[in-house]
This record gives structure tokens, C-alpha cells and sequence, in this order.
């Protein structure tokens, strides 16, 4: 029975038809993505915003970090991306195409509501992650058009304002449409990729007609350090401030059901997305820290340096004069502002997947706009909070990325585990541990990360339990299924249905005997009566939405019907609307009254699927029936 579960209106008014476009109402959009499909390397573009926006400040970062070793830092960590990151997320990739990620591959361990409970923490990780993507990308774009030449005296000072606006901004874009977003980042990254390939590759002609540029930076290493093996020792230390390199991996995952094609299409879209985007981004990442550390003096890179977070901006400017470094800044600023849009796909993705599954979010976040207003006015609080201020947002993007990464490290290595693949085991274990350690090393050099993450995980968690409370009495069930037994005595019953609720214990003939006997005595049901009994076996009561699978079953002259779900008044007061639709007539119910405290009641029903039954199917059904008479009958003696 298609359209049990209940679905938000899209016809109370206009304001409300255009929030709610292209709502997700069936679980089979929502997996395999409501946008309109395209080619894997228009995705890539979008969520290449992100991870090719951290060339405008990675340089400078990794040179503030590292000073002289900056290159062989960034070598590491080019190398930790080839050989850890991308392997793992390719990995990811092929088990879950609808763009659940890791964190589904982590579900599967933790069942019941620990595992609830352990998802909404990761998503609380993921939120962090994305959200201060967005709050960080257009405080920095605010940084480049603030620090330009040519921007007019009125706006010194105005970081939070501009800030704010390109957030404004973002979010207009993404209410306009999934689609024209993928457009402009189409148009973004391939403009910035080419003025950064003009002026890498100008940086390295300079270095190569000036070789005692490199000399003298040799020099400089060999007289600061006593040996490579330092070197090295000291560039592991320092790689986990260049954590913010590593981003836009888990949302290349998440993007996945925007890709065109099938679902092995879609993995292998995916796998030319990561690999792609991980190898170009790797090859700028090396010949730009090369040339910024070579030709820029270290002072310039220090608070207040005109290469503070635009080492390649300052190069723009210095080799190819200020009208060309506008242009640059300019493709930057763009990039970075729209840099949170990859944040905002993601998110669109991944809510929906999750918290209205649980039944921890309104019907409304299956719908992209009301989800872009949220996540845009949350995006503004931090702005305001943190006054637009990219330094003190770097340690909770760096932890959020961080964490997604070694989930995924983690959800990969078990699953190589689970599939008896010992070398795999092996390599994935120890990139997890590597991840790891840069993780703790960066939680201890920035612990307002974890702070910060730990604010989204609470509002999470407690939100979602709160929604998940307000709607424990919805229908939660998606369709029913009946077996060709139970359509048989369905469809035998002419007239009224009468059934007869059971909780399964022996199932042997005095149990029944003595159930019909009981509800004689309280409801006078006549013996020539036909009944039938309904048993519902209680399985995760964590999870919210269901199908149900009726089966036939007949015992010692006792017509079952016999199904399994999370919660017991919630499907039957499904079944019944199902079988009132089959036969035209409401059906009735028959129930004894349950003994015990009601808060301890309601308890049971809200954790575990049962609590005190009949008040709470004859409260489901009105919720779900608004006319009496066309109500099916709970009687309860």
C-alpha cells in the first residue's frame, strides 16, 4: 500500500508550494537523489570549489607552519592524499553509490540506539565540517577583497558585513537550484585553475632563471638542520596544521547520486572524481609551495605580510602586475566565496539520507530550499559569533575533516576485516592510524575544534530527540505487503474485518483459546464471530519508517496475521487503514486494557515499540483518519 506514511501538503499556498518543491515523499528518491543528473566532472567542479579553493591560502599556511620545509610538508601530505585519503574514498565509493558515506558503513556495526545515537555524533562532525566550510571560505574571500588595492576606503573594517553577504549570497544561489549552482562552479573552478596554472607556471620560470634562489634555500636547510631524517621528523610534526588540504573528500561521496548513470556509472564517475581532482590538486599543492617558499621572503607570510593567507595572490601581483593580480584575486575571491557551496551540497545530500529516517527531523528536510535557509542562517550565527575571523575557525574545519576522514579510514579497514582481505586490512589500518595521530595532534594544537563539534553534536542529538518524540505518533510505515495466505483470509472475510491483537509468547492452542476467550468476556464477540489474530514481533525499535511484510499463518484452527516491525500501535493502526481501503468497511480491533504506571508506558513505547497499545493505535488512527466514520474501531475491555 503506496502512501501509508504520511507526506507534508504542497498545496496550502505559493510561498509554501516553492519551499517544498521537489519534496523527497519516497524512500527510493531520496537514495538515489532528486536533482537532475550530470557528468562526473561537472560534479567534480562542484565539490572542487572547496578542495581547489585551499590552494589561496594552503601556500601560506604550510610556509607559517613549516617555514623553509614547507615543500617537503606538503610533499607528506600530497603523499598522505594519493596513498591514504584517496584509496580510502575510493574504497567508500564502491559501497555506498547512493551517497550515504562512511558514516552508513559505519551504521551497519552499531545497530539499535547506540548506533543512532553514534551516526547523529558523526553527522554532528560532518555539520561542523561543512557548515564552517562555508563560514570560513567567505571569511577568507572577504580577507582577498578587502586586502586588493583597488577596493574603495568605505569598506576597511567591514569584515563581518561582506561576509556576510556572500553567505546571503550562496544560499540565493542554491534557491534558485541544484543545477545552476553545478553551473557556476563549472564556470569558477576552470577559470581558477587556469590563472593558477599562469601563475605557477610564471613562479617556476623565475625560479628557473634565477637558480640561486634555490641555492640559497638549500642552503638555508642545511644550515638550520642537522641531517634529512630531522628534516622529515619535524615535516611529520608540522603536516597536521596543513590538515585543511584534505578537504572535499567526504562530500565527493556524498555528491554521488547527482552523477549521471547507473549505479556502477556512478562509482566509476565517482572514482575518476576523487582520482582526478586528488592528482591535480596534488601537483599544484607541490610546485606552489616550492615557488612560495623560494620567492617570498618569510616576513611577508606573518600576520600583517602582504602574503599573509594570498601567497599565490602576492606572486599575481609581484610577476604580472596588478591589473592581472585583480583578475587573480578576483577568480579567488569567487572560488572561495563559492567555496561553500560544495559544503551546501553535502549537507543537502546527507541530511536527508539520515535524520528523516530516524524520524529526527521534520518531513520538510527531505526539500532542498527549507534545508538551504537552515543551513544558511546557521552558517550566519557563526559568522557573527566568530566575527568572520579565519584563523579561529581553522582548528574546528581542520577537526571536522579530520574526523570524517578516519571514519572512513575506520569503516574501511573493518570492511576489509569482514571480507577476510588481510593486506588490505593491513594498509588500511595503518593509513587509519596515521589519520589518527594527525587528528589527536590536532585537537592538541587546536582544541576549539572539538568544542565547537562538540556544540553541533549536542544540538543534534538533542533536537533530533525531541522531533523524534513529537512524531512517535505518526503512521511510520511506507507500504504493507500481504502474503498469499493472509490475502486469502483477507480477502475470505466479506464484510467487517475482526482482529484480535496478540502478543506472541508460546504461541501454543491454550494461548489462543484462552485470548478468544478473554475477548468474549470483554467484548461479547460472537462465536460464529470471524476473527482472525494479529501478532506484531517487535524488531529495532530505533529505526522509525518501515515496510511491512504480512504473512498468513493458521494454527490450531486460528486464522494469524503475523508481521515484524519497530513499533507495535504504529503499524497496526497502518494495517488497519490498509485493510479498510482493501474491503471498503473499517475494520476492528480488539485489545485488553495494559497495567502499569502511563509515564513508564509512553517510556517503553518511545525506546523500545510497545508501551501501553491501544490508546496509542486508537490515537495514531486519529491522527492519520480525521473522519469518524470512516475510522477503523478500537475496542479495549
Amino acid at each position: 500500500m503506496a502512501g501509508v506514511l504520511q507526506r507534508v501538503s504542497t498545496g496550502d499556498g505559493p510561498v509554501r508550494r516553492w519551499l517544498l518543491d521537489g519534496l523527497q515523499a519516497d524512500r527510493g528518491q531520496i537514495e538515489h537523489g532528486p536533482h537532475r543528473k550530470h557528468s562526473w566532472w561537472q560534479v567534480m567542479c562542484l565539490t572542487g570549489v572547496d578542495y581547489f579553493s585551499t590552494l589561496g591560502y594552503q601556500p601560506g599556511i604550510a610556509a607559517l607552519a613549516a617555514g623553509a620545509l614547507s615543500p617537503l610538508a606538503t610533499l607528506l601530505l600530497v603523499l598522505l592524499t594519493l596513498f591514504g585519503a584517496l584509496p580510502i574514498y575510493r574504497r567508500v565509493a564502491d559501497e555506498s553509490a547512493d551517497g550515504q558515506g562512511s558514516i552508513a558503513m559505519l551504521e551497519k556495526l552499531a545497530p539499535q540506539w547506540w548506533g543512532k545515537l553514534f551516526v547523529l555524533a558523526l553527522l554532528g562532525f560532518a555539520a561542523t565540517d561543512f557548515v564552517i566550510t562555508m563560514t570560513l571560505s567567505a571569511a577568507d574571500a572577504t580577507a582577498h577583497i578587502l586586502e586588493n588595492p583597488f577596493v574603495p576606503a568605505f569598506l576597511d573594517g567591514q569584515q563581518v558585513p561582506v561576509t556576510l553577504f556572500l553567505l546571503v549570497l550562496l544560499g540565493a544561489v542554491f534557491l534558485m537550484g541544484f543545477s545552476e549552482a553545478i553551473g557556476i562552479a563549472v564556470v569558477l573552478v576552470g577559470l581558477y585553475l587556469l590563472m593558477n596554472g599562469v601563475v605557477v607556471a610564471t613562479a617556476v620560470l623565475r625560479v628557473l632563471e634565477e637558480p640561486h634562489l634555490v641555492v640559497d634555500w638549500r642552503h638555508l636547510l642545511t644550515s638550520t638542520y642537522s641531517n634529512p631524517i630531522a628534516m622529515v621528523g619535524l615535516s611529520l610534526v608540522v603536516m597536521p596544521k596543513l590538515a585543511l588540504g584534505l578537504s572535499g573528500f567526504e562530500t565527493g561521496v556524498a555528491v554521488m547520486p547527482v552523477i549521471e548513470g547507473d549505479r556502477p556509472r556512478r562509482i566509476r564517475g565517482a572514482k575518476r572524481l576523487l582520482t582526478v581532482s586528488a592528482l591535480v590538486m596534488s601537483v599544484f599543492l607541490i610546485c606552489s609551495s616550492v615557488v612560495t617558499t623560494v620567492l617570498i621572503p618569510a616576513r611577508e607570510f606573518q600576520d600583517g605580510g602582504k602574503a599573509s593567507g594570498r601567497a599565490l595572490a602576492y606572486l599575481a601581483h609581484a610577476f604580472l602586475g596588478d591589473w592581472f593580480g585583480t583578475a587573480y584575486d578576483v577568480s579567488t575571491i569567487a572560488i572561495l566565496w563559492f567555496a561553500g557551496a560544495s559544503a551546501m551540497a553535502g549537507l543537502i545530500n546527507l541530511v536527508p539520507r539520515y535524520l528523516p529516517r530516524y524520524g529526527m527531523a521534520p518531513d520538510w528536510t527531505r526539500a532542498v530550499r527549507p534545508l538551504v535557509l537552515v543551513f544558511s542562517l546557521i552558517a550566519v550565527v557563526i559568522t557573527l559569533i566568530f566575527h568572520a575571523d579565519v584563523e579561529a575557525q581553522g582548528g574546528a574545519y581542520a577537526t571536522g575533516v579530520l574526523v570524517l576522514i578516519l571514519s572512513a579510514a575506520v569503516a574501511v579497514t573493518l570492511s576489509a576485516w569482514r571480507r577476510g582481505r588481510r593486506r588490505a586490512r593491513a594498509l588500511f589500518g595503518l593509513i587509519a592510524a596515521v589519520f589518527a595521530y594527525t587528528l589527536v595532534a590536532n585537537v592538541i594544537e587546536r582544541p576549539d575544534g572539538v568544542k565547537i563539534a562538540a556544540f553541533f553534536i549536542v544540538a543534534i542529538v538533542v533536537t533530533s530527540l525531541i522531533s523524534r518524540a513529537t512524531r512517535s505518533t505518526e503512521l511510520r510505515v511506507t507500504d504493507i505487503h500481504l502474503d498469499p495466505l493472509a490475502e486469502r483470509f483477507v480477502n475470505e472475510a466479506s464484510g467487517e474485518i475482526h482482529l484480535i491483537a496478540n502478543e506472541p509468547n508460546d504461541r501454543d492452542q491454550d494461548e489462543y483459546n484462552d485470548k478468544r476467550r478473554e475477548q468474549w468476556l470483554n467484548h461479547r464477540l460472537r462465536s460464529a464471530e470471524p476473527v482472525m489474530f494479529v501478532e506484531v514481533t517487535v524488531v529495532d525499535a530505533s529505526d522509525f519508517a518501515t515496510e511491512l511484510s504480512v504473512h498468513g499463518e493458521e494454527r490450531f484452527g486460528h486464522r494469524i496475521l503475523h508481521y515484524r516491525s519497530p513499533t507495535v500501535p504504529n503499524s497496526l493502526a497502518a494495517l488497519l487503514l490498509h485493510l479498510r481501503d482493501r474491503t471498503g468497511h473499517p475494520p476492528h480491533i480488539y485489545f485488553h486494557w495494559t497495567e502499569g504506571n502511563p509515564v513508564t508506558a509512553m517510556l517503553r513505547y518511545l525506546l523500545f515499540g510497545g508501551g501501553d497499545v491501544p490508546p496509542l493505535t486508537r490515537e495514531v488512527l486519529r491522527q492519520a483518519e480525521p473522519d469518524v466514520i470512516r475510522r477503523p474501531h478500537v475496542h479495549v475491555g
